[in-house]
């Protein structure tokens, strides 16, 4: 299909052509949640759970449309004649990273399934839907225009998905600050972008790139105003700190799901966000964007782990919160390797693609056992899996095994595999100090992992005085949590059993 605009002199300059099957795992993704929200005007309450299979089988097709685009060299809205730039690109970053927002979003929906009865399941499953196909967008876009858009359409969503059990005052309070928080980081980039466009004259990534390079003397303030701005914006995104106050309440509050959709999927959409504008559209501003983003891994991964390391069963303290300041130190880890592309080559952002992709499996992992956990200890404190090999042995196993991916101690060789590669792409870099930095986290770490993993095998605390234990109610788990945690601990032991092909797989260039 062919869309032709010109002038009568027959300029081309807007000449655009789609290529459909480039644009087909969206394009899935949206298409379905049109059709689920539909359908719920016309489906009974007897044939609401349909809905939810049915966004698990969109999400099905639209990983399967990724197959016959994985030579990675499909580029659609293209501009002809003198200009060469594309607004979408379905190459080797942008199908890795599909993949990983697809899988996210999938295994979000297995964990939902059967969860949705307090809920307004048609809603839920739209949304959840039309923020994937947001998600799913951003890391083929091209241009700034349809960064933003896509930005918008996974995090818009993403806000009532958050806030949507009704009459919860947590799940209202998560919201809000979610929304202001992601209000004023888009209000910023917003700025930034228009600093950028106003001193290059292209929303194009590739063209600015090379626009940049040649910026008149009086609006070099202007463009480097516009460039921080621009990462900013994302660094609230990304959760960096001190971006990342919304992120430990707002998982608290969220559906559990929902906080497992977010670690997973909202940081892919952040971090590649990051990657594109960066690499691709400011590599000429790399003095600028490399130190700034050095400081901000350092800073996230301290933050986030010292909050972590304060999380104590007994405090009552909650284990999503610990899993959410957990994410928060992953989040610093993430950002090494992209700091690291500003002093040596882009292909150092193959590190925090393979390691997103390690995090994405075992945090969907870890994030699965508590929805387990969660349905017999509503609480999910992290006292309530003190002794939870006792009842549930392959629960404990499984979880002992994703937390100690998480501190890359064997045998999760994959999560000791990516910090590895982190570590290679700083020293590689000559950011020793960061690699320093970045031991000490990964020390501090350790500690709250391993206190975890060691509570899951020790005796249930005896109860005191005329206090009886009470005795584990019974209850069948659903098979789609049972496949969830299936999916995730046999990827896991397969990745651990060859994680070169984490990296190989990861491999990426962006030029």
């Amino acid at each position: 299909m062919i869309v032709a605009a010109g002038s009568a002199t027959g300029a081309a300059s807007l000449v655009q052509s789609v290529d459909w099957l480039a644009i087909a795992p969206p394009v899935v993704v949206a298409v379905a949640a049109l059709a689920v929200l539909v359908a719920d005007l016309f489906a009974d309450e007897r044939r609401k759970p349909l809905l939810g299979h049915a966004t698990v089988a969109a999400l099905v097709v639209a990983l399967a449309f990724l197959v016959p685009l994985r030579a990675g060299d499909r580029s659609t809205f293209c501009l002809t004649g003198d200009v060469q730039a594309c607004g979408y690109t379905a190459d080797h970053f942008a199908l890795v990273i599909q993949a990983l927002v697809l899988g996210g979003a999938l295994l979000t929906a297995l964990l939902s399934l059967g969860d949705t009865r307090r809920l307004p399941a048609g809603e839920f499953w739209f949304l959840l839907l039309a923020s994937a196909a947001g998600a799913t967008l951003l890391p083929a876009a091209r241009d700034l225009a349809t960064l933003v858009v896509a930005l918008e359409v996974a995090s818009l969503p993403a806000f009532a998905l958050v806030g949507i059990k009704r009459g919860d005052r947590r799940s209202s309070e998560a919201a809000l600050k979610f929304f202001l928080s992601s209000v004023v980081s888009t209000a910023v980039m917003l700025l930034g972008v228009s600093f950028v466009y106003a001193t290059t004259g292209t929303m194009h990534l590739t063209e600015i790139a090379g626009r940049l390079d040649d910026v008149p003397e009086q609006l070099g303030t202007l463009a480097g105003a516009g460039v921080v701005l621009t990462l900013v914006g994302f660094a609230f995104k990304t959760a960096a700190a001190p971006f990342h106050f919304w992120v430990p309440d707002t998982y608290v509050g969220a559906p559990l799901p929902i906080a497992a959709y977010l670690s997973v999927v909202g940081k892919a959409v952040g971090f590649s966000g990051l990657i594109l504008v960066t690499v691709v559209g400011f590599p000429s501003y790399a003095d600028v964007w490399g130190p700034a983003l050095a400081v901000l891994a350092a800073l996230t991964m301290t933050v986030g782990n010292v909050a972590a390391l304060r999380q104590s069963p007994t405090r009552a303290r909650s284990a999503v919160r610990l899993l959410a300041w957990s994410s928060v130190g992953q989040a610093g880890y993430l950002l090494v390797p992209i700091a690291a592309a500003a002093y040596s080559s882009d292909e150092q952002i193959g590190s925090t693609v393979a390691y997103a992709l390690m995090y994405a499996v075992v945090n969907l992992g870890a994030f699965s056992v508590a929805a387990l956990v969660a349905r017999t200890r509503p609480g999910n404190r992290l006292d309530d899996y003190r002794g939870l090999y006792a009842t549930r042995p392959l629960a404990a196993l499984t979880l002992a095994f994703f937390l100690l991916c998480l501190a890359g101690l064997p045998p999760g060789i994959i999560g000791l595999f990516a910090k590895v590669t982190v570590f290679s792409a700083a020293v590689d870099a000559g950011l020793g100090w960061l690699a320093v930095v970045m031991a000490v986290n990964v020390v501090i770490a350790l500690y709250y992992y391993l206190r975890w993993t060691a509570d899951l095998f020790r005796s249930p605390e005896p109860a005191t005085g005329d206090e009886q234990p009470a005795a584990p109610r019974p209850h069948r788990v659903p098979a789609p949590l049972t496949t969830a945690i299936a999916l995730t601990a046999v990827a896991g032991v397969a990745l651990s059993g060859a994680p070169q092909l984490v990296l190989r797989f990861a491999a990426v260039s962006l030029f």
